[in-house]
């Protein structure tokens, strides 16, 4: 019997990168993955790769930008279809512009913040009964050192991903006498579109891989994961 045999899972911005590989994982562990993404296409490649793994999915496409109120009603159609949610891992995610902070746009500030923030705290609202109700509910939020070390031109990511870790801890303390497990997940550099843009110029070829920090994030989700509103952090000796 695998780990998560009759569990489901949802994953967000699971079309590539770090979400399409912890979906894998996930899966693979015997959850039962909802997908959620903006491209259908991409969607459908985790899905292949799911089931190539043995794994099954349901495939969602949402934009959180322009479908976010969606997101409101994600958890009572997952009650609705599945009668259950034990695992969320809110990856979702977007660099937006790397400017000076008195050059943000305010279009740019919006959509950052729709998906790096805003829509954390819908998936919180809409899923976290779900999750409080489950045997072993587990939620993971990935984030990113810049949340805690500002630097020059990355004030529009950086502000959006410390208020989701504050979102996110004070859920966590608000959970701490419940089952649920929720945590940050920090992987480090990997190689991914978002820090492709965010360094055009850099070798890729020495960071570690989606699919290598996929299982320690899916640890996260295990049922027998006892941290909570923790920090945790990817390192390639584990």
């Amino acid at each position: 019997m695998r780990p998560l045999d009759g569990q489901v899972a949802l994953v967000t911005g699971a079309s590539r990168g770090i979400g399409a590989a912890v979906a894998v994982e996930l899966a693979r562990r015997g959850a039962h993955v909802v997908l959620t993404a903006r491209t259908q296409g991409g969607l459908e490649e985790t899905d292949d790769a799911i089931r190539a793994a043995g794994g099954a999915a349901t495939l969602l496409p949402l934009d959180m930008i322009k479908q976010s109120a969606e997101l409101d009603s994600l958890g009572p159609s997952l009650f609705e279809r599945f009668r259950r949610l034990d695992i969320l891992v809110s990856n979702a995610g977007m660099l937006g512009a790397l400017t000076p902070v008195a050059h943000i746009l305010p279009r740019d500030w919006a959509e950052v913040q729709a998906v790096n923030l805003t829509a954390h705290w819908r998936l919180i609202r809409s899923c976290g009964p779900l999750l409080v109700a489950a045997p072993a509910g587990r939620a993971v939020f990935p984030t990113s050192a810049r949340a805690g070390a500002p630097r020059a031109y990355w004030g529009l990511y950086g502000a959006a991903q410390a208020a989701m870790e504050h979102l996110v801890l004070t859920w966590a303390d608000e959970t701490r006498d419940t089952r649920l497990r929720v945590n940050l997940f920090d992987p480090g550099p990997v190689a991914t579109a978002l820090r492709r843009k965010a360094f055009p110029g850099e070798d890729q070829a020495g960071l570690a891989t989606p699919a290598a920090v996929a299982p320690a994030l899916a640890d996260l989700c295990g049922p027998d994961e006892a941290r909570h509103g923790e920090t945790v952090r990817y390192s390639a000796s584990e």
